[in-house]
């Protein structure tokens, strides 16, 4: 079993897939934070949408192979609490107006300590709303794209104004549809480790939310639990393994549910909802990330009682070619000389020179 810093071994406390919501505090980077959960919680971790040690909220960790979530999750709306330190004063009707130009899609380039190229990229804010003013200082909330940078907009709008600005403060108050409301403290998260090591898992199973809960957002396909294990192990699902499933396209991502409503994988749809109906042939959708482990649910497809008879082995081929001389009786000879045994200049099947 792996040890800590200090010796001790760690207790694996959690084996499932799951999220937690932790509300970060400054100082410390988004990696180091998932590092700390889990060690606290003894299982593999992981992060969706880096926030800078100088930023607080909420940070989405991932638990076990919840981890597979991780492309969906970072193209979650984020939003955010945001302090801007104007360099000038400005009247309150301006940044008001301000606020309003700077709604829509906007161009923007990352600074220049992001950790990503620093290319031009166009963000789109949906709502920028400004909170309150005190002399230079602008509080406002801003809802925007996944990847919008902040900072930059701060810089921007300064420039807008004619006066510069930068950021004062951030903190990142949702991601998707998980908000402040359901985050914990890393001090939460460390009592109900401590509860759940003296034997009490239920503080610790209250705050780590299902995988389904991720994803609210996607078509729910409900199969057979005969149709499960195959799933699990990669085969594509066909109309006759799914009960019921609400309308999707050619293309998209569904969510792959039990009757007992347990998230079994997402999955790409191979036709859209309206080409088929539950119970039908035909493969319907193709998983694409599987957290259900193989062995959860009972066998539902057997092996096909047919013996396959091997074929005999064919004799290969007589590559000679019969002579042509009249005497030659119906013999076989050798097909022409390779190459690498012929004489310098010499042409396939010509004899071979003599030199007296």
């Amino acid at each position: 079993m792996a040890e800590n810093e200090t010796g001790k071994e760690l207790v694996h406390l959690w084996s499932r897939p799951g999220i937690i919501v932790v509300d970060k505090p400054k100082g410390p980077s988004s990696h180091q934070v998932a590092a700390w959960v889990g060690k606290m919680l003894g299982c593999q971790v992981g992060h969706s949408g880096t926030l800078d040690p100088q930023v607080s909220g909420v940070l989405l960790i991932m638990l076990g192979n919840a981890v597979r979530l991780a492309p969906l999750l970072l193209q979650h709306d984020k939003e955010y609490i945001c302090l801007m330190r104007l360099h000038k004063d400005v009247p309150k009707e301006s940044i008001l107006k301000m606020a309003e130009e700077f709604t829509g899609r906007l161009y923007q380039r990352p600074p220049r300590k992001s950790a990503v190229k620093r290319a031009l990229r166009i963000r789109e804010v949906q709502e920028l709303e400004i909170l309150d003013t005190d002399g230079r200082l602008v509080l406002f909330r801003v809802r925007c794209d996944a990847g919008t940078y902040i900072r930059s907009l701060c810089h921007h709008m300064g420039f807008a104004l004619g006066v510069g600005g930068h950021m004062q403060e951030l903190r990142r108050s949702r991601s998707g549809t998980f908000d402040e409301k359901t985050m914990y403290t890393l001090h939460d998260v460390q009592d109900a480790a401590v509860a759940a090591r003296d034997g009490d898992p239920a503080r610790l199973a209250s705050m780590i939310l299902s995988v389904d809960a991720a994803v609210p957002e996607l078509s729910a396909v409900i199969i057979r639990n005969t149709a499960i294990d195959a799933v699990c192990h990669g085969a594509a699902l066909a109309g006759v393994g799914i009960i019921s499933c609400a309308e999707f396209a050619k293309g998209q991502t569904v969510a792959v549910l039990s009757q007992k409503n347990e998230f079994v994988c997402l999955g790409k749809t191979l036709l859209p909802s309206s080409a088929f109906k539950p119970g039908d042939t035909g493969l319907v959708i193709a998983p694409t990330t599987v957290f259900m482990a193989p062995g959860t649910y009972a066998k539902g497809w057997t092996k096909s009682d047919k013996v396959i008879v091997p074929k005999p082995k064919q004799k290969p081929k007589d590559t000679r070619v019969p002579s042509k001389k009249p005497d030659g009786g119906g013999k076989y000879r050798p097909g022409p000389r390779p190459s690498w045994n012929r004489g310098p200049g010499q042409k396939s099947g010509a004899p071979k020179k003599r030199y007296h």
